[in-house]
């Protein structure tokens, strides 16, 4: 199943504008739109207007200027073969940005669902009575997996940041994060909140899969975020403690088959260097292109 590089470009814009729209409020600042978060969850970001102009660094600067009396991230994202003009404009206008390899699933290389050694993957189940805890447990092993990264920087941080994870102070560790410190930072979800997950999830809007071992309960999860035909993958994290066991790579391959299962024919990620792209790579997917995700740099803060 191929698709010309152009036409998926078109279709990622349009997913990457639609996704938001049901769960925030929308403030069009001349070439750019600020999704702004209606409810809980994790914040939105700008992104270059479908059908306008490249943004003006004066428009970068009323966007963020916004975001400050919001107070909400200075974040902003965007593909690069979509507004190629646009990264000399973000890093004029004060912006670092990250390029992400940005990847798309080739169905015929993706690989087949594989045994974990001593774990199951699985995805939730929003009509189990454990859908609640299971979810926030989820939520913690994201925030420790994006908080402690192998050799992480400030903005791979964002970049690898979902609306699947809430924000997470990480503090020094004499071993690396494991379930002692994913039950510590599990919190109790508010009901407004497992109700939204509960019903994108019954619509098959936004899945979550786990890995979960017997003795040692969630160790890697994933959100499968979709509209229409098109879905993403993202928020793929592992508990730190239990790195290096391709909980990762099983769990992304079971979420994409999902997605072909449900006939989504264009199923995309983002990663957050060339080395986690290349594992990527092994799933089945093959990079199109660069997503740039953008937040102040040091010196205009």
């Amino acid at each position: 199943m191929a698709y010309p590089d152009s036409d998926v470009f078109v279709r990622l814009e349009r997913f990457y504008d639609a996704l938001p729209r049901p769960y925030a409020r929308v403030e069009n600042v001349g070439g750019l739109v600020l999704f702004i978060r209606e409810g809980e969850g994790w914040p939105y970001y700008a992104r270059p207007r479908i059908g306008a102009p490249t943004p003006s660094a004066a428009d970068i600067t009323a966007v963020r200027r916004r975001q400050r009396e919001l107070g909400v991230p200075e974040a902003f994202e965007w593909v690069h073969e979509t507004s190629p003009n646009l990264l000399a404009v973000a890093r004029s206008a004060g912006l670092e940005v990250l390029l992400a390899p940005l990847l798309v699933l080739d169905p015929a290389a993706l690989v087949p669902d594989l045994p974990v050694p001593g774990a199951t993957v699985s995805l939730l189940d929003p009509s189990s009575p454990a859908y609640a805890s299971d979810l926030a447990a989820s939520r913690a092993v994201a925030q420790l997996g994006f908080a402690y990264p192998p050799a992480a920087t400030p903005l791979e941080e964002v970049a690898i940041a979902s609306e699947s994870a809430q924000p997470f102070e990480p503090a020094l560790l004499v071993e690396p994060a494991g379930p002692a410190e994913r039950d510590a930072a599990t919190e109790v979800l508010s009901g407004a909140l497992v109700e939204g997950f509960r019903t994108r999830a019954e619509a098959g809007s936004y899945l979550t899969a786990v890995v979960t071992s017997p003795g040692e309960g969630v160790l890697a999860s994933g959100v499968l975020m979709r509209v229409d035909d098109v879905a993403e993958i993202a928020g793929v994290a592992t508990l730190p403690s239990a790195r290096g066991r391709g909980y990762a790579s099983q769990l992304t391959a079971t979420l994409a088959r999902r997605a072909l299962t449900d006939r989504v024919s264009l199923i995309f990620l983002s990663a957050g260097d060339d080395d986690v792209a290349r594992l990527y790579t092994r799933v089945g997917f093959r990079r199109i292109g660069t997503a740039c995700i953008a937040e102040p740099a040091a010196a205009s803060l």
